[in-house]
């Protein structure tokens, strides 16, 4: 079987600044696929911004022509791409959190962030999670944020076969060292890989620890950027064969950390 190729798209994004976010995830993307990368995950709401007293105005359908671009350069390096937003719910006021599936074949599905943080019921709706995905012949569970903090979220998706745990996430220095533990027990309990891609800035009044990591399938931590900014987290191989790395990223230039 060849190997898979996953990453995490560490970014420092601008809050309600969709035309600048989308060019900084066009530049992940090229990166990352001169990677060969098959997955790449970018943190929660990583196109508009953790910023909820906004989510309405920014909320997207899924056939916003603001993912054409995205759609199409995932579709061109045959890279399954996921990506954050708040996504508009015909029937209902407040938007969803959703991870945007952007397939190889150009289609689209989405994930929907099921557990919300206390006091996000107030301008987002509860999600319905979404089903797994097949990546480099593994499969793959995803997760936004608070879902990984339940932790029926990731038993339920090893009891579906999720060989892969990726997680979009907004983690602060405070919460870093209790979540990371938290993704950490989900790998070791399930013997399930795990991939987090956190933000690498500050959004919605948060300053974003970085720090994006990837666990294997006995929770050993593979690799994990060493902080915050534009990084992406790259790992490699089979299960319990794994090898990681970390690289700057920039709309430019990028070079290797």
């Amino acid at each position: 079987m060849p190997s898979a190729v996953f990453a995490a798209a560490q970014c420092a994004i601008g809050d309600g600044d969709i035309p600048a976010n989308l060019a900084l995830h066009l530049a992940f993307m090229r990166q990352a696929h001169e990677h060969g990368v098959d997955l790449l995950l970018f943190p929660e709401l990583s196109l508009t911004g953790y910023a909820p007293a906004v989510s309405s105005a920014l909320a997207q359908g899924l056939d916003t022509p603001l993912l054409a671009p995205l759609r199409q350069l995932a579709q061109e390096a045959g890279m399954t791409t996921v990506v954050g937003m708040p996504l508009k719910v015909p029937g209902q006021d407040k938007p969803r959190i959703a991870a945007c599936i952007l397939h190889p074949d150009g289609s689209i599905a989405v994930y929907t962030k099921q557990h919300l943080h206390t006091g996000e019921d107030v301008f987002f709706s509860a999600g319905s999670g979404g089903e797994l995905l097949s990546v480099a012949g593994l499969s793959v569970a995803l997760s936004v944020c608070a879902d990984f903090s339940h932790p029926e979220h990731a038993a339920q998706a090893a009891q579906r076969g999720a060989q892969v745990y990726a997680t979009g996430v907004l983690i602060g220095e405070g919460g870093y060292p209790a979540d990371s533990a938290l993704l950490q027990g989900h790998a070791q309990r399930h013997a399930m890989a795990v991939l987090m891609a956190n933000h690498g800035g500050t959004t919605g009044g948060w300053a974003a620890a970085g720090r994006s990591a990837f666990w294997d399938e006995q929770g050993r931590c593979v690799v994990a950027a060493s902080g915050a900014g534009n990084r992406l987290v790259v790992v490699s191989g089979l299960a319990g064969e794994w090898q990681g790395r970390e690289m700057f990223v920039s709309l430019d230039v990028a070079e290797s950390a």
